[in-house]
């Protein structure tokens, strides 16, 4: 089988990184200190603070599974060969709605690291995958489950 692999930048698999770490350090020992003062209260079949701790351990150990994976099979962006002009991961690009929309701006990176309260938007959603490779002042349809639009590229920076 095939492992999938993340491309990310080299800021966004620093964030997992130190995401893991502190999970790692601190939040497992936090959640075994939980358990144990948990465990001292007595009859685990009604105690939920024990229920809750060990919820969270599972929750945390999930994550740190998934980091991991991540990790793992992370691909750098290397975009030196791409035109400064050119749509790619790793690349904030500002557009306009078409025909009179306000102007829009995401940095386009891997799914791992998207994050859309900071403008980071997954290369595999519609409007990634419709503006990936376009350069500015081109004009695409981005294709969404509610509909299509277009866009114009106004511009592309390096982050």
């Amino acid at each position: 089988m095939e492992e999938k692999v993340f491309p990310m930048t080299q800021e966004g698999k620093a964030k997992l990184e130190a995401e893991l770490e502190e999970l790692k350090v601190v939040k497992r020992k936090e959640i075994i200190e939980r358990i144990k003062i948990a465990r001292s209260f007595g009859d685990l079949s009604e105690n939920s603070e024990y229920e809750s701790a060990k919820d969270e351990q599972a929750f945390v150990e999930g994550r740190i599974s998934t980091l991991e994976n991540m990790i793992r099979f992370a691909e750098i962006i290397d975009d030196k060969d791409v035109a400064d002009d050119v749509v790619t991961l790793g690349r904030a690009v500002t557009f306009i709605e078409l025909p009179d929309g306000e102007e829009e701006t995401y940095t386009i990176v891997g799914s791992a690291e998207a994050d859309p309260l900071e403008a980071k938007i997954s290369n595999e959603s519609p409007i990634a995958v419709a503006l990936l490779g376009t350069k500015v002042n081109d004009t695409v349809t981005v294709e969404t489950p509610g509909g299509s639009f277009d866009v114009k590229v106004v511009k592309v920076s390096k982050k």
